[in-house]
């Protein structure tokens, strides 16, 4: 059994606290929080007796197998070296990190006391993505050559999350980073990028709409967009959509989890929704689901001595776009070679 800690029980940490109940061979037997309110509460909901408003007495007191630290950016590097410099490997909530200097300093930390490191960039973990990657693999279509990513919604975040009205940036840094990452999943690493922003809720302080043009190093082209200012007929959110075209066919991947095929054997269309877990709600369940197989994937990791899919190696590489994309459209769209150092 690998024994863990939480470090911060805030809104999306709950999720993870359901999903770690669920996940064979791990568990939660301590939690930190510096809201003792806050945590608190979780204790009691989640029945463990263990708890710490700082990390470090933490870390000293228990003898732990990982931490899951689920708190907001500006506290991961501080984090992640308190925790590595303790031996103790790490599952990291994203944003890795606010700067690449961060980011690639933490990886470091990590590799230098020899702990498994991973992001917790759970997008890519929803079955949903994960069949149509699938399909994608199988030659079902083809050769991808071109593809879109998108997720658009005005369902209201900012209720849950209320610092994503005040941050300095928003949709690119909190949402776009899960579609980026997806496109990576599905088509390969990015050669360059282009990006425009624009902010159309007035009432909140950054960008609420993104459109991203990536070329994958294997001359894929796709589309990553996301918005929270798009009002629908009918509201898709959390849905990810998809669009592949390849050389045999296309997929998509549409509304209410409906996965479509057209190929030379014609066109076939089944139901790929993800399960209800019994503590999930809709439509987050989606969301939910990922965070199960995510942290499933990460004890898995631990257990066979593998390298998560999602490391902090490679969350350098989706982060690279997020900052890429930031300097495009603050310089007029330009795109930005990611092979150049002195971009």
């Amino acid at each position: 059994m690998k024994k863990g800690a939480l470090i911060g029980c805030g809104f999306f940490a709950q999720n993870h606290m359901h999903a770690w109940a669920g996940v064979e061979g791990a568990e939660i037997t301590a939690l930190c929080d510096r809201d003792e309110e806050r945590l608190n509460a979780t204790a009691e909901r989640f029945g463990i007796e263990r708890t710490y408003t700082d990390a470090a007495e933490l870390l000293k007191a228990e003898t732990l197998d990982f931490a899951d630290i689920a708190t907001t950016v500006q506290t991961h590097l501080p984090l992640v070296q308190l925790v590595a410099a303790s031996g103790v490997n790490i599952i990291c909530q994203k944003p890795f990190a606010n700067t690449m200097h961060d980011a690639k300093t933490m990886t470091d930390l990590a590799a230098t006391a020899g702990v498994t490191l991973m992001v917790h960039e759970n997008f890519r973990w929803q079955s949903a993505i994960r069949k149509a990657k699938a399909e994608i693999e199988s030659g079902a279509i083809g050769t991808a050559f071109w593809g879109r990513v998108s997720f658009r919604s005005a369902y209201d975040v900012y209720s849950g999350q209320p610092y994503l009205a005040t941050d300095d940036r928003f949709i690119v840094q909190d949402l776009g980073i899960h579609i980026l990452d997806i496109a990576r999943f599905l088509f390969g690493d990015a050669k360059s990028i282009s990006a425009s922003t624009k902010r159309v809720n007035q009432a909140i302080r950054a960008e609420d709409v993104a459109t991203m043009m990536l070329v994958h190093e294997n001359d894929v082209t796709s589309i990553v967009d996301c918005s929270y200012a798009t009002r629908l007929p009918h509201e898709h959110f959390p849905e990810t959509l998809l669009e592949v075209d390849g050389s045999t066919g296309t997929l998509r991947l549409m509304s209410n989890y409906q996965l479509e095929i057209h190929n030379a054997q014609g066109t076939s269309r089944k139901d790929v929704s993800p399960p209800l877990l019994p503590w999930a709600e809709r439509p987050w369940h989606n969301i939910q689901e990922s965070v199960f197989n995510i942290q499933r994937h990460f004890i898995d990791c631990l257990n066979t001595g593998g390298t998560p899919e999602t490391s902090g190696a490679d969350n350098l590489k989706t982060l690279d776009l997020v900052e890429a994309a930031y300097l495009s459209a603050a310089e007029g769209n330009r795109t930005i070679d990611l092979r150049d150092p002195n971009r």
